[in-house]
C-alpha cells in the first residue's frame, strides 16, 4: 500500500486523515478508516464505527502502532473497493474516496516517535573527511553511527522549505528512510526485516555553515538541521518493496539532475541499523531511521548550492517523487547573536564534513 496523510477542506477547517493511493495513475485516495467502517457495516457488524476506529485508525501513527491487524484491514478495504471499481461510495454521508486533485498530501507521518539519521554511505562519508584532509575513522566501519533529529519538525511534499535566517548555505540531502512497525529490543539482524513497516524518502535539509561550527565542538548537528526535515510523498509498506537494496535514487534541482545513486551502495543495511539501535534500547512503532546521504547526494559534495526559489525533487524508485520549493531567507524577530555574526563574517565560505 502507498499510505498518505491528506487534508480535506471543510467549513470547519482542514481535516487530516489516513489514506491509501489507488488507481493506475494514483489519482484516487481512499479514506481507510471511513472505508473500513463501510465494509464492516456491509458485513453486518453491530458497531462498525467503534470497531473501525480500533482496527483501522484514522491517523498514520495509530495505524502503524496497530500493526498487522491494521495492514490486514487496509488490504481488505482495497480488495473490496477494487470490486466496485473504486466508485464514489459514502458511509453515513462521509466520503470514502477522494480525487487526488480535491485533497492535498501533507507530511505522511507528522508525529513519529523519534527520528534517527545514520551515516551509512561510504562515498558520502569519505568525501567529508577528504575535504578536511583527515583519514576515515576506523570506528565508522565497526558501528553504524547516527544522530537524533527533531521528530516534531517534519514537513511534507509541496510544502515550502524554511530558509533559516541564521544560515547562508542551505543544502539538500538525498536519503532513504524506513519506518519501524514493531516494538523491538535486542533485535537480531536476521529478524530485523520483520520490524520494518515501510519506506519513504527523506530530505535531510542542512545549514552547512552552522553545521561546521557545531561539529567542530564534537557535538551536533542540531541547529543545522532541527528547523525542518522533509519526508514523503507517501509511505510504501514493506511488502511492496521486495529489494530495498536496489532502489535508484535521484535528485533534481529545477529539473536538472544533480545527484544519482543506488540504495544498495550503503555500507550499512537497515537490518544492521535496527539491530544496533535496539541493543538494550527499545524501538517503537513509528520510529524513523534515515539511511544518511547517498554518495554525491548533496550540494556540499558537488560544490553546487541551492538558492531561494529552487524546486528540489528527490525520487527513489517505487517511492515516488518528493518535491519542495526552497523559501527565501526570512527576517528574524530578534537581532543576530554574536555567534551568528561570527559565523556569517568568518565562515560563510566554509562548509562542514556533512552527514
Amino acid at each position: 500500500m502507498k499510505l498518505v496523510t491528506f487534508a480535506v477542506k471543510t467549513p470547519l477547517g482542514d481535516f487530516y486523515r489516513l489514506g491509501a493511493l489507488v488507481g493506475a495513475q494514483l489519482d484516487r485516495i481512499i479514506d481507510l478508516n471511513t472505508a473500513y467502517t463501510w465494509l464492516l457495516n456491509e458485513q453486518k457488524e453491530a458497531q462498525p464505527e467503534k470497531l473501525a476506529d480500533v482496527l483501522c485508525p484514522a491517523d498514520m501513527r495509530g495505524f502503524i502502532e496497530m500493526g498487522p491487524r491494521a495492514l490486514e484491514a487496509g488490504h481488505d478495504v482495497l480488495e473490496a473497493f477494487a470490486k466496485h471499481g473504486f466508485e464514489a461510495i459514502t458511509y453515513s454521508q462521509r466520503q470514502c474516496i477522494f480525487a487526488s486533485s480535491a485533497a492535498s498530501l501533507t507530511c505522511p507521518l507528522p508525529n513519529p516517535n523519534s527520528l534517527r539519521d545514520f551515516l551509512a554511505f561510504e562515498v558520502h562519508t569519505k568525501s567529508g573527511f577528504d575535504r578536511r584532509k583527515e583519514p576515515m575513522p576506523e570506528a565508522w566501519y565497526k558501528i553504524p553511527v547516527y544522530y537524533k533529529g527533531n521528530h516534531r519538525g517534519l514537513i511534507g511534499p509541496e510544502e515550502p522549505v524554511l530558509w533559516p535566517h541564521f544560515t547562508r548555505k542551505l543544502d539538500y540531502e538525498l536519503e532513504l528512510a524506513c519506518i519501524v512497525g514493531k516494538e523491538s529490543r535486542n533485535l537480531p539482524i536476521e529478524e530485523a526485516q520483520q520490524a520494518i513497516f515501510g519506506y519513504t524518502i527523506l530530505n535531510d535539509i542542512s545549514a552547512r555553515d552552522i553545521q561546521a561550527e557545531e561539529m567542530r565542538c564534537r557535538l551536533g548537528p542540531a541547529k543545522a538541521k532541527d528547523f525542518g526535515s522533509v519526508i514523503g510523498p507517501w509511505i510504501v509498506t514493506a511488502d511492496e518493496i521486495p529489494d530495498p537494496r536496489n532502489l535508484t535514487m535521484t535528485a533534481r534541482v529545477n529539473g536538472e539532475v544533480w545527484s544519482q545513486g543506488n540504495s544498495g551502495t550503503s555500507h550499512w543495511t537497515f537490518e544492521q541499523m535496527l539491530s544496533h539501535v535496539s541493543m538494550d534500547e527499545t524501538l517503537y512503532p513509528s520510529d524513523i531511521l534515515g539511511s544518511g546521504t547517498v554518495g554525491n547526494g548533496c550540494g556540499l559534495e558537488l560544490d553546487r548550492w541551492i538558492q531561494p526559489g529552487d524546486v528540489i525533487e528527490l525520487e527513489i524508485s517505487g517511492l515516488g517523487v518528493l518535491r519542495n520549493t526552497i523559501g527565501s531567507p526570512h527576517q528574524a524577530e530578534h537581532h543576530n547573536s554574536p555567534w551568528q555574526e561570527f559565523i556569517h563574517q568568518k565562515l560563510a565560505s566554509k562548509t562542514s564534513p556533512g552527514k
